[in-house]
């Protein structure tokens, strides 16, 4: 019997949001550690965000899983952001936009998980087993609802 083979080229962890679609893995611009705290804000002192961020990017904090888009672009160091996701020290990738094709799903702990289809469906998968991989186009994976752990976005 045959079989489709998953062959993907790119590969991002995911952070769930419910507010923030899955970034498009190949627009990474700039990572880095967060020299500051400031409420809604990603301070990075040896940033260069006036010539290479623009509103409606993503930020990722690599540390805790956060996620948030930028809001406005306040200096060369600092972005303001759509929620409160950054401090002092932690960890962050800027992506310059949502991914507009969809990302098949590998799940690495069980649980539930709640996501945005390419066609527009919020639907919920229950009790998904470890190790599992989500054969549907997904656009967001979604923080509430979702018990899922260390899931990666391929394409």
């Amino acid at each position: 019997m045959a079989y489709q083979k998953l062959q993907v080229s790119r590969a991002i962890a995911v952070a769930p949001s419910d507010t923030v679609n899955l970034p498009n893995p190949s627009a990474g611009l700039q990572s880095g550690a967060a020299t500051g705290t400031t409420a809604d804000k990603l301070v990075f002192a040896t940033g260069s965000f006036t010539s290479t961020v623009r509103v409606g990017y993503i930020v990722i904090n690599t540390t805790d899983g956060t996620t948030a888009y930028v809001s406005a672009v306040d200096s060369d160091t600092q972005l303001s952001l759509s929620v409160d996701i950054m401090a002092s020290g932690e960890n962050f990738v800027i992506y310059g936009e949502a991914s507009s094709d969809g990302a098949v799903l590998y799940i690495g702990g069980a649980g539930n998980l709640r996501v945005l289809t390419a066609g527009g469906d919020d639907v919920t998968f229950t009790g998904l087993n470890a190790g599992t991989f989500l054969p549907v186009q997904v656009l967001r994976v979604y923080s509430t609802s979702t018990t899922a752990t260390t899931i990666l976005a391929l394409w």
